[in-house]
This record gives C-alpha cells, structure tokens and sequence, in this order.
C-alpha cells in the first residue's frame, strides 16, 4: 500500500487499519462461543460487529463483550485498541455526523478529538457498568465538542460579541432536551424512552421496563444513570449546541408524546 492511498480522514484511517486486522497473517478473531445468545464459535471482528448491532443481541451480551475488548486493548497492545475502534465504528461515524451538523471548520479535526477521546477512554471506563461501548463514544463526543465549544467562544470574541457565546437554540422543551441527549449520546434511545415515560407519561418502571424487556429493577438503575447524566450534560451545557434530525426528533417526540411542560428538566435537576 502506497503513502497515497492512506486515508486522511481520522475515521477512515481507523477503519483502514481495523480491515488489516482482518487479513492474514493477523485475521483477528473473537471466540463468542461462551455467549449463549452469540454462539458462533470463533468470528473474524467484522462479524462480531454485525452481531453486536443486531436487534436481537441484548444490552446485557454486548457488555460482556465489550468489557472483553476494552480489557484486551488495555492488556494485549495496540491491535485491540484498533480493533475496538473498529467493532465502535458505525456509533463513531453516527456521533462524527452529528458532530459535524452545522461544523463551518474541517470536520476531521472534530474526527480527529471523536477518536482520541474514545481511545483514552478505554483506559479508563468503568467496564462494570453497562452500556460500555455508549460511554466510550460520549467520551469521543465530549473531547470533540471542547473543540466545537473552543471555536464557538473564539468567533464571538473576534466579532466582538461581550460575555459567553449563545447557545445556538435553547434546550428547555423536554422532547428537545430528550432528542439532544440521545443524538450526541448522553442517553440512549431505551433510556429516553424510560425517562420520558415514566416521568413524563405517568407509566410505571414496571409498566415501562415491561415495554423494553428489562425489569423494573434494572429499569430503575438505568433510568438513575442516565438522569445523572442527562443532569450533567444540562448544567454544562453540553447540550447547547447540538443541532437537531427531524427524524430522531419526531421518534423521540413519538416515544413521549404528551410532554408540553418542563417536567423533565426539573426531575433532572433534583439532587
């Protein structure tokens, strides 16, 4: 392979490089033979991928097999920090894309922090904890919108503009906020549901985790978690700048259909 051919793009060359990994002599492989719901024996990496995203592969099954690549990446070397990149793929590319809505810089300096945040956050994410591979992009996400944020107050000081930058659209209707969290990954679309629900709707953990397939308990510890971060992102603004899909906005506004109040900001503020 020639010097030419590498990719510029931070994604693209992390892609590029898992794809090595796939070719002999390397040809990395997991064996998910100890995952009843998996159960393939041995896959090359790619595949295991496809088996993570596929509906039927609970939350539960891929955090064991994240908390598997996470500790190989800590302990087997660089190979499996790629490869953990690689199988995270589609979730970079997904948060890079919603990154760059409305970016006027180069969208690979924002690849660039997505990525390196990610990597980092592998030596240090709390592998006992779900939802392993979503807090290791909303780590990426984090170090990218510093660099958002950095050029946002940057342009308002050169215009002249006195105090903190605006923030490009308020985050206070609670289908808004909601759609915001799950598009820059601060929640995930079960916890949304969970949230709004339960706190918006009136249903019960039971009646929603019912919904989801969980039980009320793990209902409950999910919906803790994600509130603690939703509360952390709200107060550090870290919801301010992200521009809306039509599409994910009408899915969450159809989850919690009834939301018109500020309920929802006010359950996330308690302490």
């Amino acid at each position: 392979m020639s010097a030419t051919s590498w990719p510029s793009s931070p994604l693209q060359a992390a892609q590029r490089a898992f794809s090595l990994l796939l070719t002999p002599p390397t040809a990395f492989t997991y064996d998910t033979s100890e995952i009843e719901a998996l159960a393939c024996g041995p896959v090359p990496l790619d595949r295991l991928r496809g088996l993570l995203l596929c509906a039927r592969t609970t939350p539960q099954d891929r955090d064991i097999v994240w908390r598997d690549l996470v500790m190989r990446a800590r302990r087997d070397g660089p190979g499996w920090v790629i490869a953990a990149a690689g199988v995270a793929m589609p979730g970079l590319r997904r948060a890079a894309r919603r990154l760059a809505t409305g970016w006027p810089g180069d969208v690979h300096d924002l690849d660039a922090e997505l990525l390196t945040g990610f990597v980092a956050a592998l030596r240090t994410v709390d592998v006992d904890s779900p939802r392993i591979c979503g807090r290791l992009i909303e780590a990426g996400v984090r170090a990218a919108r510093k660099v958002r944020d950095a050029s946002a107050e940057q342009v308002a000081r050169i215009a002249g503009i006195p105090g903190p930058a605006l923030p490009a659209r308020p985050a206070d209707h609670p289908d808004f906020v909601l759609a915001r969290a799950v598009a820059v990954g601060v929640v995930d679309a079960d916890e949304a549901y969970l949230i709004g629900a339960t706190r918006l709707e009136g249903a019960s953990l039971a009646q929603a985790g019912e919904q989801r397939g969980i039980s009320p308990q793990l209902a409950s510890t999910w919906r803790t978690q994600a509130e603690a971060r939703l509360r952390a992102a709200i107060q550090d603004g870290d919801l301010a700048f992200v521009t809306l899909n039509p599409r994910l906005t009408k899915a969450i506004a159809e989850a919690t259909p009834s939301a018109s109040s500020g309920n929802l900001l006010a359950n996330t503020r308690r302490s």
